[in-house]
């Protein structure tokens, strides 16, 4: 037997005891060593129809068993694993648009990335499974598959050096984000958040401003920093259609507005076509990530262009998952919160 996080609803995580998954052909068992936890693990929306679920999509382990067939990895190696992947052939794949993909809508880990065996399919296995260098430490390496969708936001929001970059929202990926984005020749990089924590943190990882929306008029603020323009670029990192809205209000004519979480399915976004069309406002959105997404997150993180260390703020053991998720749900003075395990 094996313990596991199972979701009921934000103030209802429990660890249960399951079997260990039995694996078949072409798949591995992968013993979790660390987990990241993510906001659209909380997001009760979408975590609370599905329950009770096993949760965690950012997981890295060790090889405990190999099925009959495999021949890229073997029993001790280190290991990230992704729980979605596009089957690399369909017309969505073929433009790129994995996300769009049926399987990697189909594909997942067996019970979830927050227990301590995890099966992952042959698909899986075939296409993102990616062994993990000895000098990147398993805490860090849980950032390979967030890290990978911000650098898909970021392609997607097609930054060019000069341009002028907003990003609502200091939490992890907002930092990731940003620092994307400089990276990217992105200048000034400004961050908006109504937390002195994250703001303080993020001007730590090389943001140029970082801004209070409670203090004054937030475009007054966006304008005094950035030589009296607009923002080029405006990524929006909440998921709240009162922060989308903000985002469409600030950036500068012929922008470009990234959204980087979704809403509820009930809620509703309306705009201004009129503003859109004249203005010359491009609406863009990024889902999830692909294989090409996550072996560069990994050579990021390897580089040492993104800092675990400037992330990851809060550690616990599986059997204390019941408050990284309320410290998730509640996040204040936090960014990135690991599970750790093994």
């Amino acid at each position: 037997m094996m313990l596991a996080v199972e979701y009921h609803a934000n103030d209802d995580v429990r660890i249960v005891e399951l079997p260990i998954p039995e694996i078949g052909v072409g798949e591995i068992l992968v013993q979790l060593r660390a987990c990241g936890l993510c906001a659209s693990d909380v997001m009760e929306w979408y975590m609370k129809p599905r329950a009770p679920i096993y949760p965690g999509h950012e997981p890295v382990g060790v090889i405990a068993a190999v099925g009959e067939g495999v021949e890229l990895f073997s029993v001790g190696q280190r290991v990230f694993v992704h729980h979605h992947v596009p089957c690399m052939v369909c017309h969505y794949c073929q433009r790129g648009s994995f996300s769009q993909c049926a399987m990697f809508r189909a594909t997942r880990l067996h019970p979830g990335g927050l227990a301590e065996y995890i099966r992952v399919p042959a698909a899986n296995v075939q296409l993102d499974v990616l062994l993990l260098p000895d000098d990147l430490s398993f805490e860090a390496a849980t950032l390979i598959e967030p890290l990978a969708c911000c650098a898909r936001g970021i392609h997607r929001a097609a930054i060019q050096p000069g341009d002028s970059a907003l990003v609502l929202g200091a939490g992890s990926n907002g930092l990731m984000l940003a620092q994307l984005a400089r990276q990217r020749g992105a200048v000034p990089v400004i961050i908006v958040d109504p937390i002195a924590y994250r703001r303080q943190r993020a001007l730590e990882v090389g943001v140029d401003y970082a801004l209070d929306p409670q203090v004054g008029e937030l475009l007054d603020q966006v304008l005094a920093v950035n030589a009296g323009q607009r923002p080029d670029i405006v990524i929006v990192t909440p998921s709240s259609i009162s922060a989308m809205k903000q985002g469409i209000d600030l950036v500068c004519p012929g922008g470009m507005v990234l959204l980087f979480a979704p809403p509820a399915p009930s809620e509703i976004l309306s705009i201004f076509p009129h503003h859109l069309f004249f203005q010359e406002i491009t609406l863009r959105t990024s889902y999830s990530a692909g294989p090409y997404e996550t072996r560069h997150a990994l050579d990021l993180l390897r580089s040492g262009r993104i800092r675990a260390e400037h992330v990851i703020t809060h550690r616990f053991a599986l059997r204390d998952a019941a408050q990284a998720f309320q410290l998730v749900a509640k996040p204040a003075d936090a960014l990135k919160a690991v599970i750790l395990a093994g």
